[in-house]
Formats: structure tokens, sequence, C-alpha cells
């Protein structure tokens, strides 16, 4: 899947990103531009819905079997299925003999594609914020506090994008929006298909839980929290998008 999306509320995403980043841009300034980045994904993600609901050919249904390598697998796939969630997708991981993991996500083709523009860019900025973190010298073990701090970032970053996500949604779904109503049936409907689908393709799951031992977890969700959430400004070739 290419995460170089040509939709112009996305490239308009990116934009704001890039100035975000820019040199003499303030603190409080390239805030609120991210801010107005995940704002932006959010409502493009109910406008899709909305324009699906008349126009169904523009989003259906879909899903794709990601595979996650190593190195940190597991957390690279926590932070997969939890960005995914908070896009209105959904993920079961699936077994696998060899190294890494295997994810198959279900949702609708636009929330699919959000989840890939996100992922893609969290992952890049997960990796050069664990390669910048010190381990501190009276950890007994490196590894469980690297491990944890990658849980921490997740955690914060997948917090942050569902609630972008929700503020879009009550917006949407408010008495006083003009399609309020129409908006709450349309999202609702989108969650069962999801559900539906699943439930065919995995008539039986569990839920699954990525614990820690380490402590950098607080270091980690630090980080996360100011991480950029929306842009797919990334150097070519330091990430992959999302592909079976």
């Amino acid at each position: 899947m290419n995460s170089q999306v040509a939709d112009p509320v996305l490239a308009r995403v990116r934009k704001l990103l890039a100035k975000a980043e820019s040199a003499g841009v303030t603190p409080a300034e390239a805030q609120a531009l991210t801010a107005k980045a995940a704002e932006l994904m959010a409502k493009y993600g109910i406008d899709r819905a909305l324009l699906a609901a008349e126009r169904p050919e523009t989003d259906r249904p879909a899903d794709r079997v990601i595979d996650v390598d190593n190195p940190w697998s597991r957390v690279q796939a926590h932070l997969l299925c939890g960005l995914a969630s908070a896009l209105r997708c959904q993920c079961v991981i699936l077994p696998r003999t060899g190294p890494g993991s295997r994810i198959h996500m279900f949702g609708f083709s636009s929330d699919i594609e959000r989840t890939d523009v996100l992922y893609t860019s969290l992952l890049v900025q997960m990796w050069q914020g664990l390669a910048a973190a010190e381990v501190p010298a009276w950890s007994r073990s490196p590894r469980a506090w690297r491990r944890s701090w990658l849980l921490g970032f997740a955690t914060a970053v997948v917090a942050r994008v569902r609630a972008a996500e929700d503020a879009a949604t009550r917006r949407a779904t408010a008495p006083e929006a003009g399609s309020g109503s129409q908006a709450a049936l349309v999202l609702a409907d989108r969650t069962l298909v999801i559900r539906r689908n699943i439930e065919q393709a995995y008539p039986v799951t569990r839920k699954s839980q990525v614990t820690y031992s380490g402590n950098g977890y607080g270091a980690g969700y630090t980080q996360g929290q100011r991480a950029d959430i929306g842009t797919t400004r990334l150097r070519r070739g330091s990430a992959r998008a999302l592909t079976g």
C-alpha cells in the first residue's frame, strides 16, 4: 500500500506538519500546527464515511494482512493495532511460525489508508526517539528498559490519535450538526460491518495484552506526547508502508 496519498486533505496535513518541523517555528506554533493536522485527519475520516453512505463505491470494506518484522515486532504490532482501533479499524494477530508478527486488519479503505499514513510516520519517530533515549545507569536490563520505553511511546501516540478522533466524532454527531443523526448511524453501521467481517473470518478470537518489566515507560510516554501525528513526510526508504 502506498502511503504517499494524493488526497488534497492529506496533502494539507503533510504541509502543516512540514511547517511545524521547520527551523524558526516556536514550540507553541509547532504544537498548534500539529494539533490542526490531527484535527484535519480526523475530520477527513468522518467526511469519507458520510460520502460513502451516499456513494458506497468511494469507500468499501477492505482487509489487509501485514507482516511486522523484528526487532520488537510485538511492540510494533501493539502500535499498529492501537492506531487501527483509534481510526475505526480492527486487527487480529495471527499465529506465525517464524520471527515477527502477522496482523490481519479489517476496516473501510479510507480508514486503512489513514492507519497506513500514521503508522508509517510514527514508526520512524519511535525508532528515532529510542535511538536518542539514554538508558539510565541504574537500569538492570537495558533491553527491558528500551522495550518499556517503546510501549510508553506507543501508548501516548495512540491516546492522542484517539482523542482527536473522539473530538471529531462528537462534533459530527452533535445535535446542532446538520447531519448529526446521520453521522452517528453511519459510523455505527461501519463498526457493525467491520465486526461482522471479522467474525466471519475468525469465529473464535481472544484479546491479547502486551506487558513490560522495564522502567522506561514514562520516558517513552513523554516522547510519544511530543510526536507528530498525521505526517507522511519521511525520507524515502526509511520506513515501509502497510504491505501484505
